[in-house]
């Protein structure tokens, strides 16, 4: 794998973030390590406080020239000047989204673990394809995208792959030949320095 080829990172926010002290701790973990796309993906369902969360991450993500993508909320990107919607259903949408935000927005579709879903999502106009979780958990039914989803994606079709959950040390340095991004989030966040946690489970990547 050459330094171009190499997989980069997408972060994932906490669901719950407190603006206080979050953004001074995304801007250590951004500084620290390269981040291509930065994903807001919120638990709360308090538009003023999403909004507000909006405000301040996107002027952190964009003074280092990173993108930020919003989890659901179509209706928000524009008017909170994100760069575009992460949808968490799959193919349902991204095509008419498409038409709708215009083909500078960035759309990407998680597909768990379904091939069919993945070519439906990057046929319907998704910039990027996300399949997970990688790692076994107790969540959800226990499935889990084996690595030779990411193999025959890898050669087969060129819209990009995002692995993400469950993510380890050891899987990345697995799946990492085979996907374009992954996508980190609750791995690093409850470490005391979430930028060395980042650095440990990438190290792979470097």
């Amino acid at each position: 794998m050459t330094t171009q080829d190499r997989a980069q990172i997408t972060l994932i926010t906490p669901p719950q973030v407190a603006l206080e002290t979050f953004p001074a701790t995304l801007a250590r973990v951004m500084d620290a390590s390269p981040v291509a796309c930065l994903r807001l993906s919120l638990a709360s369902r308090d538009e003023d406080h999403i909004a507000r969360v909006a405000d301040a991450l996107r002027e952190l993500a964009h003074a280092r020239d990173v993108p930020i993508v919003i989890d659901r909320h179509v209706l928000m990107a524009e008017r909170l000047g994100l760069d575009g919607v992460h949808l968490p259903d799959g193919a349902r949408g991204v095509r008419k989204l498409r038409t709708d935000l215009g083909s500078d927005a960035i759309i990407g579709a998680f597909c768990g673990q379904t091939r069919h879903e993945g070519m439906n999502a990057g046929e319907a106009g998704a910039d990027y394809v996300a399949f997970g979780p990688i790692g076994s958990s107790a969540l959800g039914d226990g499935a889990v995208a084996a690595l030779e989803l990411f193999q025959w994606w890898s050669e087969i079709v060129e819209v990009p792959v995002i692995a993400e959950g469950g993510l380890t040390a050891d899987l990345v340095a697995a799946f990492a030949p085979f996907t374009d991004f992954f996508a980190v989030g609750d791995e690093i966040w409850a470490a005391d320095d979430p930028a060395a946690a980042l650095a440990v489970l990438t190290r792979a990547l470097r």
